[in-house]
């Protein structure tokens, strides 16, 4: 698994890995999504388009994990695909391509309310694999 949930009291602690930092990005948007609600039952059917510009890394994940939840709780929209692209001059800046359908919560079985991600505990390893951990406050 790409994604799993460590030891935490109140809130979502999750730990992602990737291949590649742009992988790792997109198995943050899957694990936030899957902490919503049941990622299995979203289908494919709708694009939606993310652009984030930040001066750091953990500035760019911190944005990431904030558009995905505005994106599902405030928009409706439900992604399943995620595809990132990240590169960097005098900042970071992140694309995204998200496929996924309009939230019917009959059909995708609401979780849990995220709240917001929080830069508490927040570590990015750019490494082999690229690790990340990071909360979300429920």
């Amino acid at each position: 698994m790409a994604y799993r949930y460590l030891d935490h009291m109140t809130d979502a602690f999750i730990e992602v890995t990737g291949d590649t930092m742009e992988k790792a990005f997109e198995n943050a948007g899957i694990s936030v999504v899957d902490t919503i609600i049941d990622i299995k039952s979203v289908e494919n059917k709708e694009e939606r388009k993310i652009e984030i510009h930040e001066d750091d890394l953990k500035g760019l994940l911190y944005s990431w994990l904030e558009e995905i939840i505005i994106l599902t709780v405030t928009d409706g929209f439900v992604g399943k695909t995620f595809n990132v692209k990240v590169t960097k001059n005098d900042k970071y800046h992140l694309v995204a391509k998200i496929i996924g359908e309009e939230i019917n919560f009959e059909k995708h079985h609401f979780k849990m309310e995220i709240k917001s991600p929080t830069y508490h505990l927040m570590e990015i390893r750019d490494e082999k694999p690229v690790l990340m951990r990071f909360i979300l406050d429920l």
